[in-house]
């Protein structure tokens, strides 16, 4: 995709200009939000079994509960995150936070299923944008080179927020209820979201937004290419469709680990939590490796994508036709460490292939993809699949979507340099194709 030198090069003025101390504070308190935000989404899997045996709840239920906060999350991520990148990404980054500790307040109020649905709907409501805002925040702030590195750490947050939302939801649901366990997660974000204003500044974080080209004409932004070439629409799509693995896995494995391996909720919760440790542990390795062996060919990221589908499918669809016992939940872990390595790479394609000034829209155009087609259907699917043939026949179906994932990412690899203008062996964007005109 083309763009405008002067507009792009936005976002390493911004870079240069913020000392790498404040940049990293950004970094942790951006971060640290991240963990709330799904520690509130994630605690609920906790304490499934509590809330099914309590309120007699068929699977069914249980993954509405669980998916109707992606389902908020892909349905409102791009026209929040499109008002906050104009309205301005810090207040509402703080906004968001408020939203969604509260409605997880009410959760730990809820007295029937419909409460807590409403509940649950409403921490859909305040998550939708703060990946996509929050990452755009985060990548403002740091070198190019690092977009990818970058992505999966931030990232990954979201599923270090699922192990202590999981692990210490269901230790507290175990000591002293499962009220408790969700009025506890809240605190945490009602403190973060009065912080975060008071130390990120939205124009220390905030690159220019260009008006004129060099020549004086006025650049005339449009979000058209946010879609605009088959690279990126297939980033989108092969990240979303990996993504149906890796929300599956996530919400269901403390179920999974309840019924056959008869764990406590406690000890399931435990279990899950260093599982999903390790797969946050690979999104970061996964994405570093991506920066490094793409610095010189760019195209390697998505060979790498390609790989960590392929071989997340094989190392998960072997675990669930083994017997159950401690090889095939070391298989699990590893198959989980690679199954979320796509998001480094799919992430940086995004940044690379559109313009600084919308990233968050861009991130939330992602976003919108990730929880359409993968985190709000997949564990949805997989509960009606599950009342049907039980939990384990439907978790050997689940990794066959990595398989389709491949596929998209294989077809992104044959347009990409060309959508990116690679001239130089280095990732990067080239100029636009009419003067006067940025492609955002």
């Amino acid at each position: 995709m083309a763009h405008m030198p002067a507009a792009e090069s936005g976002d390493e003025v911004i870079a240069n200009n913020v000392p790498r101390t404040y940049a990293w504070v950004v970094f942790a308190l951006t971060f640290g939000l991240l963990i709330s935000d799904y520690m509130s989404r994630q605690v609920l899997n906790a304490v499934f079994p509590l809330i099914k045996e309590e309120w007699t709840l068929s699977d069914f239920k249980l993954g509405l509960l669980s998916g109707i906060v992606a389902l908020m999350v892909g349905l409102l991520t791009f026209p929040l995150s499109l008002l906050a990148d104009r309205w301005g990404r810090i207040k509402s980054l703080a906004l968001m936070a408020l939203l969604w500790s509260l409605a997880t307040l009410g959760c730990a109020l809820a007295q029937n299923f419909e409460q807590m649905f409403l509940a649950r709907f409403l921490v859909g409501v305040g998550e939708a944008a703060y990946g996509s805002v929050g990452i755009a925040v985060v990548i403002a702030v740091f070198p190019k080179s690092m977009r990818a590195t970058l992505a999966s750490a931030f990232m990954a947050g979201g599923l270090f927020g699922s192990v202590l939302g999981v692990g210490f939801g269901g230790v507290v649901a175990a000591h002293m209820g499962w009220r408790w366990a969700f009025g506890s997660v809240a605190a945490l974000g009602l403190i973060l979201a009065v912080l975060y204003p008071l130390v990120v500044k939205e124009k220390r974080v905030s690159p220019p937004r260009p008006t004129h080209n060099g020549d004086g004409s006025k650049i005339k932004y449009s979000l058209r290419t946010l879609v605009g070439s088959r690279s990126v629409l297939c980033a989108y799509a092969g990240s979303g469709l990996q993504l149906f693995v890796v929300g599956t896995m996530i919400v269901w494995i403390p179920s999974y680990l309840n019924r056959y391996y008869d764990m406590g909720t406690d000890q399931a919760g435990g279990f899950s939590a260093i599982i999903l440790l390790f797969s946050g542990i690979g999104m970061i390795l996964c994405g570093m490796l991506s920066d490094r062996l793409s610095v010189r060919c760019p195209s390697r990221k998505i060979n790498l994508a390609i790989t960590y589908c392929l071989s997340s499918c094989a190392l998960l669809s072997l675990a669930f036709v083994l017997p159950h016992g401690t090889p095939q939940l070391v298989l699990l872990t590893l198959g989980m460490m690679l199954a979320a390595g796509t998001n480094g790479p799919a992430s940086a394609m995004v940044a690379n292939l559109t313009h600084y000034s919308i990233h968050g829209t861009a991130f939330a155009t992602l976003t919108l993809v990730n929880n359409l087609l993968g985190m709000a259907p997949g564990p949805f699917i997989t509960g009606q699949i599950s009342d049907l043939i039980g939990l384990q026949a439907a978790f050997q179906l689940v990794p066959l979507m990595s398989i389709a994932a491949a596929s998209v990412f294989l077809v992104a690899k044959m347009s990409y340099l060309k959508d990116i203008g690679c001239q130089s062996g280095v990732d990067g964007s080239a100029s636009a194709s009419r003067p006067g005109e940025a492609s955002l």
